[in-house]
């Protein structure tokens, strides 16, 4: 499983983000203990008002566990993982929130410990948790006889495509995909040479060449959004500097930002929410789909939830049917038969709630290859459409910027040296004439 967790304050935030039924199809709350509260707002709220009594400001540890995308994972492997995390980073009797959600047909747990010892009134620390998860995430790989990522193998395979929750806000903001947003970046990288070919080729993207403010490189896209290169590129500084050089001949985030805000930025906007509009046209029937399948879902899991409990209130009926009371459930507990019955309804209520547990876990392996066939086999191909159109309409309003540039490059060669010497380069017209704009 892929784990990701931090230390982090907050607890308001936290429990939003964990009931957020918009952005998931499916959330279920799996365990509150160790709280007072029954709820994820109070137990978090619980350990936000113990902390008072410390000086830790991020007094949650929050980890997030996602198992590979084609495999059918049991609740039981995900509590076994969460055991083994507890073990290793000393979190083990400190009281925690589990929840499961369900999004694009995968599963994925979150699980929130408090890091205050409430009897030592300090927090817990966990030093190098990030390596130590490592090593766990590997053996939970192993374990289940799951295909190792290329990262965990040798750490220069590891996936470019890794991104921050910033990065993700920063491309939402201009509908784009942060994955594709990473990989455009690292291919104009490996195909570029020097800093005159990685300019060219950042440009044919939509991409330039800046100073950041803390002096470091960026790049700038067409709508103004601002990508460190050290971390999409996830190459050092004196590495990029050594291709580049250094960074204060480059222009400054503002000077650049001004540049791109003219006419280009006007065309995209134009052009990309006529395209927005198609692509949602496009998209409408299969969202229609989506949320009809999940709602769906969720009757089914209704359903399947009011018929198990109706058969279980049944079935402990007639468990308790079997113990007779009076004077003959006393002649029973005598003689013996009691402790033997009671054993038997004990064995029967472990397997009634094995069997309840596997009814469940089975629809929800069913609907999620249901929504996931949905997602690969429509939805992605989709979105995969639409990104190489705004990659290609952004290419070519780049390659309109450079026409910008190459006029007024002629423009003022035509006034340095006249009319003759635009007739000597093959123009039949002077070069303020020449128009270099596009047909709309």
């Amino acid at each position: 499983m892929i784990i990701k967790a931090s230390k982090r304050g907050g607890a308001r935030q936290m429990a939003k983000h964990l009931m957020n039924g918009d952005q998931n199809e499916h959330v279920k709350l799996h365990e509150v203990s160790g709280f007072a509260s029954e709820t994820i707002g109070g137990a978090l709220n619980e350990i936000h008002a113990i902390s008072k009594g410390t000086r830790c400001s991020r007094f949650m540890f929050s980890l997030s566990l996602s198992p590979p995308q084609n495999e059918k994972v049991p609740v039981a492997a995900f509590e076994d993982a969460l055991t083994k995390i507890e073990k290793k980073l000393g979190l083990e009797g400190q009281p925690r929130v589990i929840v499961f959600h369900e999004k694009h047909g995968r599963r994925h747990a979150h699980c929130v410990w408090s890091r205050i010892d409430a009897k030592e009134m300090k927090a817990i620390d966990q030093p190098f948790f990030k390596n130590k998860l490592k090593d766990i995430s590997k053996q939970l790989y192993l374990d289940h006889g799951w295909q190792l990522p290329k990262g965990f193998i040798d750490k220069s395979q590891r996936n470019p495509l890794n991104f921050t929750r910033a990065e993700w806000q920063q491309a939402a903001r201009t509908n784009q995909n942060p994955k594709a947003i990473k990989a455009n970046l690292q291919q104009c990288w490996a195909r570029s040479d020097d800093k005159k070919s990685f300019e060219q080729a950042l440009q044919e993207s939509g991409y330039w060449l800046a100073k950041g403010d803390k002096r470091g490189f960026v790049a700038i896209d067409i709508h103004g959004e601002v990508y460190s290169l050290t971390r999409q590129l996830t190459a050092k500084k004196k590495e990029i500097e050594k291709r580049l050089g250094k960074v204060d001949a480059l222009p400054s985030v503002e000077t650049v930002k001004n540049e791109i805000s003219g006419k280009v930025s006007k065309l995209l906007k134009k052009f990309m929410g006529e395209l927005d509009k198609d692509h949602n046209k496009e998209l409408a029937p299969l969202l229609k789909t989506k949320a009809a399948m999940t709602l769906q879902h969720r009757k089914d899991r209704a359903a399947q939830k009011t018929y198990q409990e109706s058969r279980w209130q049944k079935e402990e009926a007639l468990r308790a049917s079997k113990i007779r009371k009076g004077f003959k459930g006393l002649w029973d507990k005598l003689n013996g038969s009691y402790w033997k019955q009671r054993k038997i309804n004990e064995r029967e209520t472990w397997q009634a709630h094995k069997r309840d547990q596997a009814e469940r876990e089975e629809l929800i392996h069913k609907q999620l290859e249901m929504r996931q066939n949905l997602q690969i086999q429509f939805i992605n191909l989709l979105h995969k459409k639409h990104e190489q159109e705004r990659s290609t309409l952004i290419r070519d309003l780049s390659h309109l910027k450079s026409q910008d540039k190459t006029k007024a490059r002629v423009a003022t060669r035509s006034k340095s040296h006249g009319k003759s010497q635009d007739q000597g380069m093959g123009f039949d017209t002077p070069a303020q004439d020449i128009d270099f704009e596009p047909e709309i």
